[in-house]
């Protein structure tokens, strides 16, 4: 298995993800995960990375478990 390396995404491809992530969908699907991933110039595993570990501080700064699922209504 590789190392993980930092994903360092520029200042343009970081609003795009955080655009995507506060305004269309936090949990993206596939085919979305990767039109977002287009959109911002990376790979579609950069991208996952980057929304799991985004999830994971959204989840912390709202007093929720970083690392359970999500609540349905």
């Amino acid at each position: 298995m590789s190392a993980e390396t930092a994903i360092s995404p520029t200042e343009e491809q970081l609003e795009i993800l955080e655009y995507n992530f506060s305004k269309v969908n936090r949990h993206p699907d596939p085919t979305t995960l990767c039109l977002i991933a287009a959109e911002a110039g990376l790979s579609e595993e950069e991208t996952l990375k980057w929304f799991k570990k985004r999830l994971a501080e959204w989840r912390k700064s709202e007093g929720l478990p970083s690392e359970s699922g999500s609540v349905r209504d």
